[in-house]
């Protein structure tokens, strides 16, 4: 079967080492819109901090889709909700406490692109997550927010070094609970048990009615494994570690050199 919908991670996938598109990624972009498939944009980040890259790319409409917060929220790309799944207030509190016993920075994200953060002292990693993201930063303790309040994942964030070494302890404490997972050197992050890309990825191909045949992902990080494992087509960015690529079923060149466009071009549009 041919490809019907590419999920395309953003950050080192989409976006080259500076943050930037590259002319032949939205090249490649355009030509599958104009073939009728369906790109979808498939992230960590709240849809406020994806809508620069939806408008670069002209992928609009209620036709297209979405998927926030690494599969917490699916959504059309004008905004209508296809799938939600939030963790609860109680588990919210629970990783506050955890963050500050253990003096680790820790923030959370609502469904309206917002971040809070209990920590009076913020992180940079948390400053730059929100400018990057276009998403309002507030400093709430718990107890200051209603008590019905949801998130949509958590993060512990900071220098590598100190989440490699809190890493095990958060496994142990939140792993059976919740889908805990390293996005990147400076995101551990925690969802909904149900959560993950793959999840949500296997949500929309469904309600789309695609079969997994159909459906081509792009990634470069452990938190794209999910997709990848779901996919007929799982490509791993040249520059992916080493784990991501184990689980792709082709390597392509670096987001630097443009091998997000060679992919599309070789396995979508061919």
């Amino acid at each position: 079967m041919s490809i019907k919908l590419i999920a395309l991670d953003i950050d080192d996938t989409l976006l080259n080492s500076k943050g930037e598109l590259l002319d032949s990624t939205k090249g490649a972009v355009q030509k599958a819109l104009a073939q009728g498939i369906k790109v979808v944009l498939c992230t960590g980040r709240p849809l406020a901090g994806v809508q620069p890259y939806l408008d670069s790319l002209k992928i609009t409409g209620d036709e297209q889709y979405v998927i926030t917060y690494n599969g917490a929220v699916t959504e059309s790309v004008s905004g209508k909700v296809v799938a939600k799944h939030l963790v609860a207030n109680a588990m919210y509190r629970q990783l506050t406490a955890f963050g500050q016993a253990h003096h680790v920075p820790f923030n959370v994200l609502d469904d309206e692109s917002n971040i809070y953060t209990a920590d009076r002292d913020v992180n940079w990693v948390t400053v730059i997550q929100a400018w990057e993201n276009k998403a309002g930063l507030f400093v709430r303790d718990p107890e200051e927010l209603p008590a019905d309040f949801e998130i949509t994942k958590g993060l512990f964030v900071g220098n590598p070094e100190q989440l490699d070494t809190v890493e095990p302890l958060v496994e142990t404490t939140f792993g059976d609970r919740l889908y805990v997972v390293r996005a990147s050197g400076n995101f551990l992050e925690l969802m909904h048990p149900e959560v993950n890309k793959g999840a949500a990825l296997r949500e929309l191909a469904g309600i789309l009615k695609l079969d997994t045949s159909e459906v081509m992902a792009c990634g470069d990080e452990k938190n794209d494994i999910t997709m990848f494992d779901f996919a007929g087509t799982a490509v791993a960015m040249g520059n992916g570690s080493d784990e991501a690529k184990a689980h792709a079923s082709y390597v392509t060149g670096t987001n630097d050199a443009g091998g997000l466009a060679d992919a599309i071009e070789k396995l979508a549009l061919a």
